[in-house]
């Protein structure tokens, strides 16, 4: 495990760590038997410092792995939104609107106060259809290129739009929807 920039997850605070992850040979270790939902936890912790503030985001697979992790236990729609700096540096990721099974009510006004809030220059737009289908409905386009128009009034640009469902996540950007 020398020689590798690696993830520890702690067993309880204050105590020894149970497992060690090394995020360049995708290799691991552990001190004892490991539970699937110990194995997940780690998982978490290992994207989530791929995804820590003030990471560079160049990578849409960083992305999308992130958030196919981030919306693995969510059985509703989620609105999410990655905020980044002019250097595309992560300030923040924010579940913002909470929806159905089959839907969300996203509000662009709202979206373009945290971007304010937060000073972010340009923003990643993500969502989920807990129905695993990830193709882009009509309104998710729709939706997406009114947030895009009103962001722009304010200079803050949108990258991408993830759709993320089924263990997958298709991007607007890659499929020349943006």
């Amino acid at each position: 495990m020398a020689n590798c920039n690696s993830t520890t997850i702690p067993d309880l605070p204050g105590k020894l760590p149970f497992f060690d992850l090394c995020e360049q040979s995708g290799k691991y270790k552990t001190r004892r038997q490991l539970t699937p939902g110990q194995i997940i936890e780690a998982a978490k912790a290992a994207l989530a410092n791929r995804c820590a503030r003030g990471v560079v985001l160049t990578s849409p697979e960083a992305v999308s792995d992130y958030l196919i992790i981030h919306y693995s236990e969510k059985p509703a729609e989620v609105f999410t939104c990655v905020f980044l700096d002019n250097k595309h540096r992560l300030i923040a990721v924010e579940d913002l609107f909470f929806g159905t099974i089959d839907g969300a009510s996203v509000y662009p006004r709202e979206i373009v106060r945290r971007c304010l809030e937060l000073n972010a220059a340009a923003v990643i737009l993500c969502h989920n259809h807990p129905s695993g289908v990830i193709e882009p409905s009509q309104a998710d386009q729709r939706i997406t290129q009114r947030i895009k128009e009103v962001l722009a009034l304010v200079d803050v640009r949108v990258l991408d739009h993830f759709v993320v469902g089924g263990g997958e996540a298709y991007s607007f950007a890659s499929h020349g929807l943006l």
